[in-house]
């Protein structure tokens, strides 16, 4: 993929991210803060598995799981509890608050799985 088309998919949907919040603390609001966490994720999963059966053509037997380390599989706990957290955390913070928080704590993670070489990136020296 380009790089430029990537910066621009990637600014688009962060730009949505900022409306996630909002949304699922008022969908909240109306069936239940956890429950609300769960239906963002029912809905994401339709869609995901539309996407895989469209346009990477399904899943082939066994898709390569056996071959992935464990804690590769943690990705949909933590998005998870991220969602559950912004649900009850946004009527206090806002969305702006929310973002900021979030995108502090991610610049300041980001920069430490760098400097590590993390989960298979590729090392990168915190510098000024």
């Amino acid at each position: 993929m380009d790089r430029t088309l990537a910066v621009l998919l990637t600014a688009g949907v962060g730009g949505l991210l900022a409306a996630q919040a909002p949304i699922n603390g008022q969908l909240g609001q109306h069936v239940g803060k956890f429950q609300a966490a769960l239906i963002s994720f029912v809905v994401g999963t339709a869609l995901l598995t539309m996407i895989v059966f469209v346009f990477a053509g399904g899943f082939d037997a066994g898709f390569g799981i056996g071959t992935v380390p464990w804690y590769y599989f943690i990705g949909g706990l933590l998005g998870a509890g991220y969602i559950a957290t912004v649900i009850f955390t946004v009527g206090v913070l806002g969305a702006g608050g929310i973002t900021a928080a979030t995108v502090s704590a991610q610049l300041l993670t980001s920069m430490l799985l760098d400097q590590f070489g993390l989960f298979g990136l590729e090392k990168h020296p915190i510098t000024w």
